[in-house]
């Protein structure tokens, strides 16, 4: 598939794809005769795994340590385990962090809700 069609199914920028492509996170590209990138069914989901990646909080020299060692099977498990568990902790507190922006935001909403209702007469 083209660019346009890896950038529309995905969501992500041609800059963005082109740049993880320098980056040697979609190694996965053939260029034709024409010298067109022509990416495989698979870029998507490598593409998606990377924005989910990413959106954890893992950087982009983890990710490529990760996405290396997915392609050569010689994920150190050691290392792996890990840095799972260092990702696992902050993504855990980053959830905690949110239930208490909910419960704030829960709390202030029921306060407008009683005073709109007081005004309005309700």
């Amino acid at each position: 598939m083209r660019i346009a069609e890896l950038e529309a199914r995905t969501g992500v920028s041609r800059h963005t794809l082109r740049y993880y492509e320098k980056e040697g996170l979609l190694q996965e590209v053939a260029r034709g005769q024409n010298n067109y990138r022509d990416y495989p069914e698979r870029a998507v989901q490598r593409v998606d795994m990377l924005c989910q990646l990413k959106e954890l909080g893992f950087s982009l020299r983890e990710i490529r340590e990760i996405t290396d060692a997915l392609r050569s099977n010689k994920l150190d498990c050691e290392r792996g385990a890990l840095l799972m568990v260092q990702k696992r902790v902050l993504i855990e507190q980053r959830i905690d962090a949110l239930k208490k922006v909910s419960k704030l935001l829960l709390v202030e909403q029921k306060r407008l809700e009683k005073s709109w209702a007081e005004q309005c007469g309700h």
